[in-house]
């Protein structure tokens, strides 16, 4: 019964990683059969500036997306699910980000941060207030990827804690008032207990959305100004496809996937597993 989807993963998903790990040790531009050399991909890759930024832009967009987006969508499933009139329509509204083409919606923000004529511009000026250059700033460029990252990845993690909610016990909470406990004393020791495993399940795929983030960035920045919003997948697509260097875009693949596992790992020690405790 499972052979057909095991067959799927082999040919779509375990080949290529077996693929990506050998090229990884070989110099490739596609046109030349693979030469091994060895390490020198990551003595490379670990001498260069730019890819070393691009580690750390990465962390940096994470360790403020998936946080702040955690702690959106949790208010927001809060809000929705202690009965808020017409939710349908704004829990569709919160979600619509989510299905949506991520180049549309990049380059509606890129409107939005227009220095001319955007609409944070249009805004800042009622306050007389001049709008700084927001995509070509070194300053500000970060932050405004960062915050459609945060806007854009809000409805998935609602609609997961929403549907954690709805599952809660409700006799827990039934006595639990009996015994006194306030509502800020519920949600501190029954419910954030009890979402422990949505919370898991939210906070890793939030850090592999964040970790292989590319599309707004191709579109709103390409990387710049001065690297500042260069990011590990972005660095993956440039030595791929524009340098063809295919054996030092599998390293830093390579690299990529090895962060990922450590912070996924990191992050089950630390909430101590996914069962919920009450």
């Amino acid at each position: 019964m499972v052979a057909p989807a095991l067959l799927h993963a082999a040919l779509w998903i375990g080949l290529p990683v077996v693929a990506a790990v050998f090229l990884a040790f070989t110099s490739y531009d596609v046109l030349s059969a693979p030469k091994f050399v060895g390490l020198d991909n990551f003595r490379d890759m670990f001498g260069d500036a730019v890819f070393r930024k691009s580690i750390l832009n990465t962390v940096v967009y994470t360790f403020f997306t998936v946080p702040f987006g955690m702690a959106l969508g949790l208010l927001l499933a809060l809000g929705l699910n202690a009965g808020l009139r017409a939710r349908g329509v704004f829990r569709t509204a919160i979600f619509l980000p989510q299905v949506t083409a991520t180049v549309a919606i990049a380059l509606v923000w890129l409107w939005i941060y227009n220095p001319r004529n955007g609409l944070f511009t249009t805004l800042l000026s009622i306050f007389g207030v001049e709008s700084p250059a927001w995509l070509a700033s070194t300053t500000w460029a970060m932050p405004s990827v960062i915050l459609v990252g945060i806007w854009q990845g809000i409805g998935m993690k609602m609609l997961i804690y929403l549907a954690a909610l709805q599952n809660l016990p409700k006799e827990l909470y039934e006595a639990a008032s009996v015994d006194g406990a306030s509502k800020v004393r519920q949600f501190l020791s029954l419910t954030l207990p009890l979402l422990k495993p949505a919370t898991f399940f939210v906070l890793i795929t939030s850090m592999i959305t964040a970790f292989q983030s590319f599309d707004q960035i191709y579109i709103l920045t390409d990387g710049g100004p001065a690297n500042s919003t260069t990011m590990m997948t972005y660095e993956i697509y440039k030595s791929a496809f524009r340098e063809f260097r295919v054996g030092y875009a599998c390293a830093q693949s390579l690299v990529l996937f090895v962060l990922l596992m450590a912070f996924t790992l990191v992050n089950r020690r630390m909430m101590g597993g996914t069962r919920g405790q009450a």
